[in-house]
């Protein structure tokens, strides 16, 4: 039986309250004042106590999908995620000081080689110009960003979203982003690649599920406008949708596929672990939509994809099939796309909705992002005439290195009716 059945739920809590009726029927026996009547009594209480928590815990554990089976648990899944599956597709300027720098240090790698540059990591805060928000965030800069062949190059960016509530930081210590980024980089898996790492709750406590709250909040113009503006007056990165893709888990999976669908003009590429497709409303929340139904709607995903036309991004999104309360609606979401979006899949056999199931989900999917994104032409160093200034306008497909294949040629292809 596996751990989130309704049977394990059913044999725990049984087992919860057969230890208290087998106590008021041995109590009696129990009640001498020697030695062994007391270890008797303690040890009765001990087994009762951890029978109720087992069984709460068990309870819990199957509501919120922490963990998906019993290998999740106790740490013993394979490592490896299976490939992805590509497919679902269709025939068819910020200001200065915007972004203040409160740390920096070195990023550290162990592949292919201990002690190579690996790139530094940047702690700062963001501020908004459109939105008045700010938040917390943390810049990975790769180590080409500071070789002099680079110095006239821009680089492509993956905004990193946590859950709710969420803390950015654990993108970097549970998740492991930069170092996973690095060696990637390193092994010519993917180009150069800055990464933008912030949780989506930037009004907290309030849960905004990445939206323009009518009279509150409007978190989804900060992270379509005022974040990659002010990233890109702080450092040399693209400002292109081409050059941005969003990357979340959870409640950041939601906000990446929501920010991407509805501003195509802003990232280009999408991944969702574990994410879902409409904002819940409850009392973390607050009143999101205002009584709007027309907004409510533009954030629903599937009435999106059933209402309006599909917008020219590609989206990877994850989940598992057994432990994942979503994986009923990522296959409805994958069959509803069409084109000319493009929508992928990595579908573990089981896992939670824990970091233990991205950290499986990641070394893939991260990759797959970065390679949907294009590397920015190089700034001129001298006047150009319009038609080179055209020619460097046009932004080509990041490529691995030549005898390398990309996650594009691992995968097997399907095409949407």
């Amino acid at each position: 039986m596996e751990l989130t059945t309704a049977q394990v739920q059913v044999l725990f809590v049984a087992l919860a309250v057969g230890g208290l009726v087998a106590t008021v029927l041995v109590w009696p026996r129990l009640s001498g004042r020697s030695w062994r009547s007391v270890a008797g009594r303690v040890g009765v209480l001990v087994a009762d106590q951890t029978l109720l928590l087992l069984a709460i815990a068990v309870v819990i554990n199957a509501y919120f999908g922490f963990f998906g089976s019993w290998g999740d648990l106790l740490g013993t899944n394979a490592a490896d995620a299976p490939a992805i599956t590509a497919g679902s597709a269709g025939t068819a300027a910020g200001g200065a000081g915007l972004v203040r720098v409160l740390g920096s240090r070195p990023v550290e790698v162990t592949k292919p080689k201990a002690g190579l540059p690996a790139g530094r990591l940047e702690q700062v805060t963001i501020a908004g110009v459109r939105t008045g928000l700010s938040s917390s965030a943390y810049v990975y800069l790769p180590p080409q960003y500071f070789e002099a062949k680079y110095a006239g190059r821009r680089f492509p960016v993956i905004l990193g979203l946590t859950g709710y509530p969420g803390d950015a930081e654990n993108l970097v210590t549970r998740l492991d982003m930069p170092t996973l980024t690095a060696t990637s980089i390193l092994t010519h898996e993917i180009g150069p690649t800055v990464l933008v790492l912030m949780r989506p709750t930037v009004a907290p406590p309030r849960d905004t599920e990445c939206v323009d709250v009518p009279g509150g909040p409007q978190v989804e113009t900060y992270f379509t406008s005022d974040v990659p503006r002010a990233v890109a007056a702080a450092f040399r990165v693209g400002t292109g949708a081409a050059n941005w893709g969003v990357l979340g888990e959870s409640t950041g999976g939601y906000c990446a596929l929501k920010l991407t669908m509805r501003h195509p003009e802003a990232f280009s590429a999408a991944v969702s672990l574990s994410g879902y497709f409409h904002a819940p409303v409850d009392v973390t929340t607050g009143n999101l939509f205002g009584g709007n139904r027309r907004l409510q709607d533009e954030n629903d995903l599937m009435w999106r994809l059933a209402n309006l036309p599909a917008p020219p991004v590609s989206v990877l999104v994850a989940s598992s099939r057994q432990g994942e309360s979503d994986y009923l609606a990522t296959t409805e979401f994958l069959a509803a796309v069409k084109a000319p979006m493009r929508a992928s899949s990595l579908i573990l056999p089981s896992g939670g909705h824990n970091f233990a199931t991205w950290n499986r989900e990641l070394p893939q999917a991260l990759p797959w992002l970065a390679q949907q994104l294009h590397a920015p032409a190089q700034a001129p160093s001298r006047p150009t005439s319009e038609q080179e200034t055209k020619s460097l306008a046009r932004e080509s497909p990041r490529r691995p290195r030549p005898g390398r294949r990309s996650l594009a040629h691992k995968v097997a292809k399907r095409r949407t009716p």
